[in-house]
């Protein structure tokens, strides 16, 4: 793993299979946090299949939902095919509630 953004207890780390989130996804934060992402992502050969792990994300956050969209549509303009979304239980709750979990490969914790 190798660590694209660490700020304030906030850690996005990238690895062979995707993007590893830990901490407190803020809207402090969630520009930096998107654009380090979109960035790795866009750096991915066409056709790579590739996971985001938010299961470390603390709290709810819709910060943390608009993140994950813009890594999503990233990913789709890279030729990236998304495999698989794991959340936190309160994200998996608040992506439910936003309807979201349609839209994502999306695995609840524990899974």
């Amino acid at each position: 793993m190798s660590d694209l953004l660490v700020r304030d207890g906030l850690r996005l780390e990238a690895g062979d299979a995707g993007l590893v989130v830990r901490g407190e996804v803020g809207f402090e934060h969630a520009a930096a946090l998107a654009e380090a992402g979109s960035r790795w992502l866009a750096g991915r050969e066409s056709g790579e299949t590739v996971s985001f792990d938010l299961r470390g994300v603390a709290g709810v956050s819709s910060a943390a939902l608009s993140v994950l969209l813009e890594w999503a549509r990233a990913a789709s303009r890279a030729g990236l095919a998304l495999e698989r979304v794991q959340l936190s239980a309160p994200l998996w709750r608040l992506t439910d509630l936003a309807g979201l979990e349609r839209l994502l490969p999306l695995e609840a914790a524990g899974e």
